[in-house]
């Protein structure tokens, strides 16, 4: 029987704004904290391990004796998207954030981009993603012109529609994206947003997909494998890290997706690490700015925990953590907000404790890696 890790990034559930969130733009943000003004806010589970006892969490109610050990984590990276925190948790810090384009991609690129795919070019603005379709969906069924938008992160995001562009075709079009894009113009992610439906009744599917930058350097993930250990990544994970270092991947349809399959993981014999991404709260919840939605979602990873933490054999350990912010209640933009993380270990053998601050995400990095035995090949310490 191997030893087991389930991490679980809870995407963008930051803990309260970093002593540089002004220069990203985000004054007085704090994820937590709004979605525990909402009604629907409930995380007892999550308090027993000690979560509400993490540093700065001092507006919730903290426990005598937590379950857990527990830190706030600060990103040492300069940036507060979702690849950038992802790399850094597994060890790989971004120097200079990725490339934005709040005037959309410049035209040239647009042009031979259009020439090479065969097919022109609509939007190339920033853009919400429901808004977008509803604004060129016509368009693009008149035309077959693909939609082309990004958002405050580093991302070229390609919207069709399944019976225009058949799904196959829309994933090529990415990829051949994903190879354009390269020194200024390289973005975080390329995205496929395909949608189905009728004018004015137009609805994205689930079968978005995302081209990530490969990573520019190993990461725990990439030791792992090294040494052996089996890398499961449940959700975006592969996407994110784009397939680098991983042995095994299965993508989710939402939240609740994600947590079925990983009950049906932690039935499995497996040495080495399950990495979780639950994008939900990003994605359907942060950027659209719905506090009860976020607050539902987290109460309902709550009322899981129980059922996880049931199915943890002897050496396994169950990690919590996320990736940045995006404060449901900040409108000054709809955008990520710069903010601590929270990180929770909790198993058999796991000594509670709080360990402070950190200074990097990479710790959970490091954390991972000793606990198989691994020496970081990065800089983070260990919280065991």
């Amino acid at each position: 029987m191997g030893k087991r890790v389930f991490l679980f990034v809870l995407d963008s559930f930051g803990i309260g704004e970093m002593p540089d969130a002004a220069s990203f733009g985000d004054v007085n943000v704090n994820t937590i904290r709004s979605c525990s003004r909402s009604p629907y806010f409930s995380m007892p589970n999550m308090q027993k391990i000690g979560l509400f006892n993490i540093d700065g969490v001092d507006f919730l109610e903290s426990v005598e004796a937590p379950t857990g050990r527990f830190a706030r984590l600060a990103e040492a990276s300069k940036g507060k998207d979702t690849t950038t925190g992802h790399w850094e948790i597994a060890g790989l810090r971004s120097e200079k954030p990725m490339p934005t384009f709040p005037d959309g991609f410049p035209e040239e690129f647009l042009e031979a981009f259009s020439k090479k795919i065969g097919r022109g070019v609509l939007c190339n603005k920033p853009y919400s993603g429901t808004q977008v379709i509803a604004d060129y969906g016509e368009e693009h069924l008149r035309t077959g012109s693909v939609i082309v938008y990004t958002s405050a992160d580093s991302v070229f995001q390609i919207a069709a529609h399944e019976e225009k562009v058949p799904l196959e075709e829309l994933y090529s079009i990415c990829r051949t994206a994903r190879e354009m894009l390269t020194g200024d113009l390289a973005v975080g992610r390329v995205i496929a947003r395909p949608f189905v439906g009728d004018a004015g009744n137009f609805t994205r599917t689930s079968n978005r997909h995302d081209f990530s930058l490969l990573p520019p350097g190993d990461t725990m993930l990439d030791q792992l494998k090294e040494n052996g250990f089996d890398v499961i990544a449940v959700g975006k994970i592969n996407d994110i890290f784009a397939g680098k270092g991983i042995t095994e991947f299965t993508y989710t349809k939402g939240n609740a997706d994600g947590i079925d399959q990983t009950l049906e993981i932690m039935n499995r014999d497996f040495n080495g690490l399950c990495f979780i991404n639950l994008v939900d709260y990003d994605m359907l919840y942060g950027h659209r700015r719905d506090v009860d939605g976020y607050a539902k979602a987290l109460t309902y990873f709550d009322e899981k925990v129980p059922e996880i933490l049931s199915r943890l054999r002897e050496d396994d350990l169950f990690m919590i953590t996320a990736d940045h912010g995006c404060d449901p209640a900040y409108t000054a933009t709809t955008d990520h907000t710069r903010e601590y993380i929270p990180f929770t270990i909790q198993g058999a053998k796991v000594e509670p404790k709080n360990m402070g601050t950190r200074s990097t995400f990479a710790d959970i990095g490091a954390t991972v890696l000793d606990y198989f035995g691994i020496k970081p090949g990065f800089e983070g310490r260990s919280l065991l």
